[in-house]
């Protein structure tokens, strides 16, 4: 039988400007953080960077068509800061935001919604030069940067995330130094996690009095459990389940941070002010999920922050980044937010896996049945959720398009659609047939 979603479910695939538009600094735009990191010798697979990625710049039409042939009800993308205001502050390109404005048109006149990123990890450079996601200015920098565009899309783009996994965004770029900026700076990161924190809620408070929408966040959550029953390994995980998890949450939530964070960072971690946490609370109107894997997490107390280490399950099923193929998991944290924080209602924003894909398709096409098998899997999860009771409404696929995957360049692909980057033909793959399938039922077959 038919696993069946409720009425009026919103089915999707996702984007980011950076790693599918191409064309960075055309147009009077100006350079972004990951424009400036990927040019930088060493930082990229390959030295790939994203001057061309998948041109959506110049396709975005021939995007859509595949869009519709997907049967989709809504489109998840982000908007690149440096391009609607080249400084980051200041001074609008009108170029930049007429392609936003031409995109978001012709998504609605293909009958698909658009949900719009705020921030999907591409700082512009010239606020980097200021300090970046570690001046408090960047909470007002953004919130100036939102109402531009609430004010020029607001009337036809009914849902807003502001920020896009910032954990990532300062765990990648502000500790490890894998992402841009390239910052290994343990004082940084918990400043740069609670401006990120800041700015959402301004843009929050900005959207209020200008639009009539809905407007969320998108963080990305994994269940943390430990690789053993030994003490060490069970403080381990929960430890890296306040870091990943609660770290974003409960300030959104409860106007504070877990307590695990002092222990995590040390004297490195630093006060907050009440007046920080009434501005982060700020009622949103959904929470985005992203979910690709759980963490089995192990002691390690060489592993920074939160001495804590990743392992890898024997027996699973890996994606070609080594990413652990684990449905149930999804299941488990969708209950676990609407346990925890009573949110509601949720979308799941990204899932994913990337398949080990050719680099040409073939001419029979590109058949990918281990990812139609994990999305098979995730679908079935997302439904076990919402029978269990959580207010689940949609779903978006990751990727649409294969595209630029930040450090690992083109050397990973997630895409439902074939992207060939020499010559930047679109083939879509089983697992878009499969996905348009679901979606024309409403259910999973």
């Amino acid at each position: 039988m038919a696993a069946e979603f409720p009425k009026g479910f919103l089915w999707g695939a996702a984007t980011s400007a950076y790693q599918v538009e191409g064309s960075p600094v055309a147009d009077g735009a100006g350079p972004s953080i990951w424009h400036r990191y990927a040019h930088q010798p060493g930082h990229i697979r390959n030295g790939d960077t994203g001057d061309v990625a998948c041109d959506h710049y110049h396709r975005y039409e021939e995007d859509i068509a595949l869009m519709r042939e997907l049967g989709m009800g809504a489109y998840r993308f982000s908007l690149s800061w440096s391009r609607v205001l080249p400084d980051g502050r200041g001074r609008v390109s009108p170029a930049g935001l007429a392609f936003y404005q031409r995109l978001v048109d012709r998504l609605l006149e293909a009958r698909i919604q658009p949900l719009i990123t705020l921030y999907h990890w591409d700082l512009p450079a010239a606020l980097d030069d200021l300090g970046g996601w570690v001046n408090r200015d960047v909470a007002s920098w953004f919130a100036d940067y939102a109402e531009v565009v609430f004010r020029a899309l607001g009337d036809r783009v009914p849902m807003w995330a502001t920020l896009n996994e910032p954990w990532v965004v300062t765990d990648a770029g502000y500790l490890h130094g894998l992402h841009a900026p390239g910052h290994k700076s343990r004082k940084e990161t918990p400043l740069a996690s609670h401006n990120l924190l800041r700015a959402h809620g301004a843009a929050v408070e900005r959207y209020r009095g200008l639009a009539r929408g809905r407007i969320g966040i998108v963080v990305n959550l994994e269940p943390k459990e430990p690789a053993t029953d030994s003490p060490a390994d069970v403080a381990a995980a929960r430890r890296s389940d306040a870091y990943m998890n609660r770290q974003y949450l409960d300030p959104l939530y409860f106007g504070r941070y877990p307590d695990e964070m002092a222990e995590i960072y040390g004297a490195d971690w630093p006060a907050f002010s009440e007046s920080d946490f009434a501005l982060i609370r700020q009622p949103t109107d959904f929470l985005g999920i992203n979910y690709y894997k759980r963490g089995v997490m192990k002691y390690d107390p060489a592993g920074i922050p939160e001495q804590a280490a990743l392992t890898r399950p024997p027996g699973g099923v890996y994606s070609k980044n080594g990413w652990e193929s684990h449905p149930a998991s999804l299941t488990r944290i969708l209950r676990w937010v609407k346990d925890r924080y009573d949110a509601a209602p949720l979308y799941v924003t990204e899932n994913g896996f990337a398949f080990d894909d050719p680099d040409e398709a073939p001419p029979a096409g590109v058949d990918d049945p281990v990812r139609v098998e994990y999305y098979r899997g995730h679908l079935a999860a997302a439904r076990e959720a919402i029978a269990a009771g959580v207010d689940l409404r949609g779903y978006f696929a990751w990727s649409l398009l294969d595209n630029f995957e930040w450090g690992e360049g083109y050397s990973l692909r997630f895409g439902l659609v074939h992207v060939n980057f020499k010559t930047q033909k679109r083939t879509p793959k089983t697992s878009f047939r499969f996905y348009r399938d679901v979606i024309r039922a409403n259910a999973l077959l």
